[in-house]
This record gives structure tokens, C-alpha cells and sequence, in this order.
């Protein structure tokens, strides 16, 4: 007889909006319906089942190929590469929970290397800008409930975060929007006419690389200033002053930014300039910002190795205590200097979106991933060790985008004997340290 088992209010392990409202339905340990996700947390939830993309036992590459070996041949190679390294270099950490990110962060410093996540290349900016100037922020709930104005700057929710409009920012009814859409105001701010674009109020098309201009030109009119041209960054100044009025007149208004203001000209200067804009607001109406971070544990990487460290990303443990600096000790910028000696990638896929020669120099030498699918990154990886994936088949803590701290459920078990991410990296630290004689 088949065994069927229903789970409600489950988290989806997919982005930086932890959805936690699923409903999964399982038939022999295997997922045959879920509810309430998006399409891409649904494909993620069925992933998980068995496929021929699913690693199920650790591989080792030999004359070339990978080949199944057991737990103890591969965690032994990889703690022997990572305790014979001078400098090894340990990325990604945003797709896993926060007891693995804890362990990696002991890892690294034991092995003198360098620990950087996909803040780096995303939101890594956003964070150095919150260093300088401050954030003025919220929860998403507070949004949902008291938000009349919501602004998307560089960010297309409808795509990279699908539900996010429809649970916290746009359709949802709210203690003091009772009326969803019909009470709220979308206005995005995107040189593309993105989907979100085109189901917003107010669409500000500006010239690609000049958000910073764009921010400033906003703060003068804030102001009182006049300016005597007539239009900046692309935009009529009429326009601008008509974003004006609305942002300063609404009772309670977000920014949610993405990638378009941490990744192009600027970077963390328009986070920056953003910031400073919203506390400007504030002395007009009530506004706050929030980072729309995109993988679902992101922000528990720069927040686990924040109190660990003192630092949110690119750390370098080589002097014996932490050190902190973006653009020297980034997994980037690590790679294309070549001042590494063996990669550690765990929950990340840096060659299918790295620069060319940061993939080549990273393939030249000994890779280690921990990755439950094929990747072109495990592909021709040295040594895969396939782990459980956090948040369907072990449970788990993952930090929402705005820093909530969510307890994720186990619905199914793994596959074979493959283990959560911090028990493989527990027994690597375990077998580093009987290399090193500690």
C-alpha cells in the first residue's frame, strides 16, 4: 500500500522571500504535488526527487571521469587537499542553511583560507553602503500591512521573486491596506520595460548606469532646489518632480532594489545615494528600504559569518584572524590572480556565471563541490559530495530578506546516504584537523 503524507505551511528553500505558507504532498518519500509555490520552488521541491540530475553517491574524478567511491574515499581526499593547502578558497554558502554557513566559517580558519558567499557578486555593494551610511528598514509584514506607496528600483519582483507582489508588497490585503492593489501605489524605476514595469502606476525609464544621478536629482527637488536643466538621467524633469510630490505625500512607502542599482555603474555609491534619499523622505512622511536579495539564505551567510567573524563576505583567514576586504579577498577577484591553491564551492555554481578566466584559473586546480545536482561546476569538479537538500529533506534556519530568521522543515528524506551540508562539513573540519595535528 502506498503512503501518502501531507505537509502544510512549509518553507520554500528557493529565494530571499521565503514563502512559508506550501503545502506538500508526499507518495513514497516522493513529492507528487505542491501547492502555493511559484513555478520555480515548485521545479526546486520536485528536483529533489531522483533523477538522472541527482548526485546520490560522493564522485572522484579518475583518468578523467567522475566515478562513485565511498563517503570515507572522498571525505579523506577532500580533507587532504584542504589541510595540505597553503590558500584555499571556500564560495557560496547562500543556498544552505545556517548551521553549514557556522561550520564554514570554523573550516576556513582552521585551513587559513579565504570564505566568500554570493553577496559579492550581488548585494555585496548593498551591504557596504549600509556600513557607511545606515538602513532604514522594515519587516515584510510591516509592508504588507501599512505600505501606501511601494517603489521597485533595478528590481523585476515578477520574475526573480514571483510572490513576493502577491504576499508582501503589491495584491495582499494588509491590516491597514484593506483594499490590496487598490490601496497601493507601484512605482518602478528601470531603463527595461520589465513585467513588473508594466503592471505598475508609474514607470520611470531612466538611462542605464545613471540611478546615481537619478537619486541625487531626486534629493535636490526633496529639498526645495531647483535644477535648470530639463531633464536628468533620461527623465523630464517634470516627471521627476510629478515622483516627488507622490513620494513625499504617501503615509507609508518602500524601496525594494535589486541588482540594477548594485551591479552597474555605481554600485555601492547608489545604494548609498538611495539610503541618504530615504532618510530624507523621512523628515516628509515615513519611508524604509529593503534589499530584494535573491538566493533564500543569502542573508543568513552575511549575517552567520557577520557574528562570527565581524564580516559579512570576502574573508581571508591566511594572518590567523579574520581580515575584511571586497574587490582583494573576493572569490573574483581571488580566482583571477590566481592566489589560491585548492576551491571548496558548497550550494553555488560559480562556472556558469563567473568571468571566463576566473573559470578557467579555478578548473586548473583541485575543485571540491558539495552540490546535490549536476552543475557545470560539479561536472568537472575533482571530488562531489552530494548532500541533503536544506529544507526538504533536512531541516534548517535560512534568514528572510529582511534579516527574519525562518525555521525550515524536513518533508522527505534524502536520497541513499547523502548528508545535510553541515555534517559533511563537520567531518571535513574533523579529518582536517587530525591532518594538522590539532
Amino acid at each position: 500500500m502506498k503512503k501518502i503524507k501531507n505537509f502544510e505551511d512549509v518553507v520554500c528553500p528557493f529565494c530571499g522571500t521565503l514563502c512559508d505558507d506550501l503545502k506538500i504532498i508526499l507518495e513514497d518519500n516522493k513529492i507528487i504535488e505542491v501547492d502555493n509555490a511559484c513555478a520555480i520552488g515548485t521545479a526546486k521541491f520536485f528536483s529533489s526527487n531522483v533523477s538522472e540530475h541527482r548526485y546520490t553517491k560522493p564522485m572522484m574524478r579518475n583518468n578523467g571521469k567522475l566515478e562513485e567511491v565511498t563517503w570515507d574515499e572522498a571525505l579523506n581526499k577532500a580533507a587532504e587537499l584542504l589541510a595540505n593547502a597553503k590558500r584555499p578558497l571556500s564560495y557560496g554558502w547562500s543556498s544552505t542553511e545556517c548551521d553549514a554557513q557556522r561550520k564554514a566559517v570554523e573550516l576556513m580558519e582552521i585551513c587559513g583560507g579565504v570564505l566568500d558567499n554570493t553577496a559579492s557578486v550581488c548585494h555585496g555593494p548593498s551591504l557596504l553602503a549600509i556600513q557607511d551610511v545606515g538602513c532604514p528598514t522594515s519587516t515584510l509584514g510591516e509592508y504588507k500591512n501599512r505600505a501606501d506607496l511601494v517603489l521597485f528600483w533595478g528590481s523585476n519582483p515578477v520574475h526573480a521573486h514571483p510572490r513576493h507582489m502577491s504576499r508582501y508588497s503589491d495584491f495582499i490585503r494588509g491590516y491597514f491596506r484593506v483594499d490590496g492593489h487598490l490601496d497601493r501605489t507601484i512605482i518602478v524605476v528601470d531603463p527595461r520595460t520589465t513585467h513588473t514595469a508594466q503592471m505598475a502606476d508609474m514607470h520611470i525609464r531612466l538611462n542605464p548606469g545613471e540611478d546615481y544621478e537619478l537619486f541625487n536629482a531626486i534629493r535636490a527637488l526633496c529639498r526645495g532646489v531647483e535644477l535648470d536643466v530639463k531633464e536628468v538621467a533620461g527623465v523630464p524633469i517634470k516627471q521627476i518632480k510629478e515622483l516627488v510630490e507622490i513620494l513625499k505625500s504617501c503615509k507609508f512607502g518602500v524601496l525594494f532594489f535589486g541588482l540594477g542599482l548594485t551591479m552597474t555603474k555605481g554600485k555601492h555609491r547608489n545604494v548609498d545615494a538611495g539610503i541618504s534619499l530615504i532618510r530624507e523622505l523621512n523628515e516628509h512622511t515615513k519611508f524604509n528600504l529593503t534589499p530584494m536579495r535573491g538566493h533564500y539564505n543569502v542573508s543568513g551567510a552575511n549575517i552567520v559569518f557577520t557574528w562570527s567573524t565581524g564580516y559579512p563576505y570576502s574573508i581571508d583567514f591566511s594572518k590567523d584572524y579574520p581580515r575584511y576586504n571586497p574587490g582583494e579577498f573576493s572569490a573574483v577577484d581571488i580566482l583571477k590572480t590566481n592566489d589560491f591553491d585548492v576551491t571548496l564551492i558548497v550550494a553555488s555554481d560559480p562556472a556558469s556565471n563567473f568571468p571566463k578566466d576566473a573559470v578557467i584559473n579555478m578548473l586548473k586546480k583541485p575543485l571540491i563541490s558539495v552540490e546535490p545536482h549536476k552543475t557545470p561546476t560539479s561536472e568537472m569538479a575533482d571530488i562531489v559530495l552530494p548532500p541533503a537538500i536544506a529544507g526538504i529533506e533536512c531541516e534548517g534556519t535560512a534568514y528572510r530578506m529582511d534579516k527574519v530568521p525562518i525555521r525550515m522543515r524536513k518533508v522527505k528524506n534524502a536520497p541513499e546516504d547523502c548528508m545535510a551540508d553541515y555534517e559533511i562539513i563537520e567531518k571535513l573540519i574533523e579529518k582536517v584537523k587530525e591532518l594538522k595535528g590539532e
